[in-house]
């Protein structure tokens, strides 16, 4: 099992954006016109619903609960669960933003033929995107590590209140508190959460995304790699390319000859392969793309 690098969890450097981001709109269009076009989306699309993200230039430095972590102790399950316990609620009461809705409209012009999304939102769908190719999971599915049981993240809310009634209004009497990026919140004091087990064997329960540490889905990684062969462009949106997951789609599309384009505020390791980088936001470019 390969470990995601350190880098992935420190904001990057501070850029400037484009000035002329109608020139830079205008050169899009002109590489896109009459293309089948595959996207991949990043959490730079989703921070304009309210959803921080771990790279953007300014964002605090984070260290996320990794795989192993998570595996290794219960006192790390336990941290895991009373943080998200709260913070999966703002996640879920997230609405989709231009940006997504700008992606749905080009699938409805029959420009875009699908979605890749390293994000666990679940905003594309919410967007009425169709056949989003979820690589890294959704924050709405909780898994046994055990049994394989499957349970909405909605069900198990109420498993957890069960255990600890009234955690949520004690914590949150205390004052504001920081959302974090992955369905999450910026909380120490959780020694007194009980966690669930699983009702049908006892095992660990895990939400069904791919955390740092772990790798996407086979057969996810198969899908997305036909979407791009199945296409004249790669779209990115809101990603670093910081991880492979990612990465390795905008190669196999240079590798291609696909015509790739990158939208994201910050440099990317796509850079110096995109045929354009626009340095500028989803949430603008995006929509004069679709309109």
């Amino acid at each position: 099992m390969r470990t995601r690098p350190q880098a992935a969890w420190i904001p990057a450097e501070p850029t400037p954006a484009d000035d002329d981001v109608d020139t830079s709109i205008a050169r899009l269009r002109g590489l896109l016109d009459g293309a089948r076009i595959a996207a991949l989306t990043g959490a730079g699309i989703s921070t304009d619903s309210g959803i921080p993200d771990y790279r953007s230039p300014g964002a605090p430095i984070r260290t996320p609960m990794t795989v192993q972590m998570f595996l290794s102790s219960p006192d790390f399950r336990r941290h895991y669960w009373a943080r998200n316990h709260l913070g999966w609620r703002h996640m879920d009461a997230a609405q989709p933003n231009a940006g997504h809705h700008a992606l749905t409209a080009l699938q409805r012009q029959g420009s875009l033929n699908g979605v890749i999304t390293q994000n666990v939102d679940m905003l594309h769908t919410k967007a009425g995107t169709r056949g989003v190719i979820d690589l890294h999971g959704s924050y709405g599915r909780v898994r046994c590590l055990g049994c394989g049981w499957i349970v909405s993240r909605h069900r198990l809310a109420d498993m957890l209140e069960a255990r600890n009634p009234g955690f949520a209004d004690r914590v949150t009497s205390r004052g504001a508190i920081e959302v974090a990026p992955d369905a999450d919140m910026v909380l120490h004091d959780t020694a007194d959460f009980i966690v669930a087990e699983c009702p049908m064997c006892g095992g660990i329960l895990k939400p069904d995304i791919v955390y740092f540490g772990e790798n996407a889905p086979k057969d996810l990684v198969e899908q997305s790699f036909s979407l791009v062969d199945a296409s004249d462009a790669l779209l990115v949106a809101g990603s670093s390319l910081t991880v492979m997951s990612g990465l390795r789609f905008a190669r196999h599309a240079h590798r291609t000859g696909k015509v790739l384009v990158v939208v994201n505020r910050g440099g990317t390791r796509a850079d110096d392969i995109a045929d354009l980088k626009v340095d500028h936001y989803c949430g603008v470019v995006l929509p004069a793309l679709a309109g």
